[in-house]
């Protein structure tokens, strides 16, 4: 998968401050029924500057759409919105793969505000 060693590029300090990595809550979930591969379609609140967003994730293994509300995730909000069959998904909500290939949401240890900035 995306771990290994020879896939690894260095990146400078001024590449990494150009992703803006934010916390956000979802805050409605719902199976994404059109979707090629088992998904679900995420609104979430990211706080009064940047707002609510949407997302598509393929996080079915590990969550139900009631799990998932009020849960804390991070995501990506700088890259531009990507069309996905009939949903515009506006933010890429971060997760890591597990032993067997599903995701696993990124989240931070302890809630903070919404819309916050990995540093």
């Amino acid at each position: 998968m995306g771990d290994r060693v020879s896939e690894h590029q260095e990146i400078t300090f001024a590449d990494f401050e150009k992703v803006d990595i934010r916390t956000g809550t979802i805050i409605e979930a719902e199976v994404f029924a059109q979707a090629r591969k088992p998904a679900y379609k995420l609104k979430i609140d990211f706080g009064d500057v940047i707002g609510v967003k949407k997302s598509s994730a393929q996080i079915t293994v590990h969550y139900t759409p009631e799990t998932l509300i009020g849960r804390q995730v991070l995501a990506v909000v700088n890259f531009p919105p990507r069309q996905i069959g009939p949903f515009m998904s506006e933010v890429l909500t971060l997760g890591l793969s597990d032993e067997n290939g599903d995701i696993v949401l990124a989240a931070t240890e302890k809630n903070v505000p919404n819309g916050r900035k990995l540093i």
